[in-house]
């Protein structure tokens, strides 16, 4: 498997930046790993505290759970949650990853061409 492929299919499905670590490009994939772990950690840490916002109004509603309970509460939740920072966090993710993609791909045709060059 030549090396534009490898790094192209480690960053692309497995994780973005692998490609370019696989590559012997350490501080890029570094760089592109940790944008990518920090922001899906920013967006768990969102998600449990809205999670514990519906948690808490349906505790105040009494605690009886019925679909229309958990259907209002979520909806207030989610009326007053960062939806705009859960937007923004996952188009940079996806960014990141298409970044990562392509440039472990454009590394390893660099390195294929190198490789092949008398």
């Amino acid at each position: 498997m030549n090396n534009s492929l490898k790094g192209a299919l480690l960053s692309g499905l497995i994780f973005p930046g692998l490609g370019q670590v696989a590559l012997k490009h350490y501080k890029r994939g570094a760089v592109i790993m940790l944008t990518v772990v920090v922001s899906m950690a920013v967006v768990t840490v969102k998600a449990v505290q809205h999670a514990l916002a519906i948690l808490e109004k349906i505790e105040l509603e009494g605690g009886i759970i019925s679909m229309d309970t958990i259907l209002n509460a979520a909806t207030e939740a989610s009326a007053d949650s960062g939806n705009l920072t859960f937007n923004l966090l996952f188009l940079l993710i996806t960014v990141c990853w298409i970044i990562g993609t392509v440039d472990a791909y454009r590394i390893g045709k660099k390195t294929d061409i190198d490789q092949h060059s008398p």
